[in-house]
């Protein structure tokens, strides 16, 4: 399955981190690569939650929550014609502040088509992602 992981250390605690990455409706205030969000249902993110993600260069996709350890992380799927990608974001503790893991990965039938033309934009705006989060969190 192909995919990319990219971690980040982040001076700020935890709780200050999981914040910031689980209030996706703020993203596009703070993550340049995101250009809108909206969420498809009321309440803080949960299992089924659905969010409709607008970014630059890329189709717009809906991604629904399959896991979710509130102050810790969150799994989510975005699923198009071939090609399922799901996204996990994970903060730990670290001595140093926090760990913040995002993790991406495409599976299906043409997941290695798609991989290959999206691979360079899609680390791009997984690297943007991290370096906002740790910026908003450290501000």
């Amino acid at each position: 399955m192909p995919g990319l992981q990219h971690a980040v250390v982040i001076a700020a605690p935890p709780e200050r981190v999981w914040e910031l990455i689980a209030d996706v409706e703020r993203w596009p205030e703070r993550i340049p690569t995101v250009d809108s969000v909206e969420r498809l249902d009321a309440g803080p993110l949960a299992v089924g939650s659905r969010t409709r993600l607008r970014q630059p260069r890329l189709s717009p996709a809906v991604w629904t929550v399959t896991e979710l350890t509130d102050g810790t992380s969150f799994t989510w799927e975005s699923k198009q014609p071939g090609v399922t990608v799901t996204a996990v974001h994970d903060v730990e503790p670290h001595p140093d502040g926090s760990r913040l893991t995002l993790g991406l990965t495409v599976s299906g039938p043409l997941a290695g088509v798609g991989w290959l033309m999206t691979r360079s934009l899609t680390r791009r705006y997984v690297e943007t992602e991290a370096a906002s989060i740790k910026a908003a969190a450290e501000g």
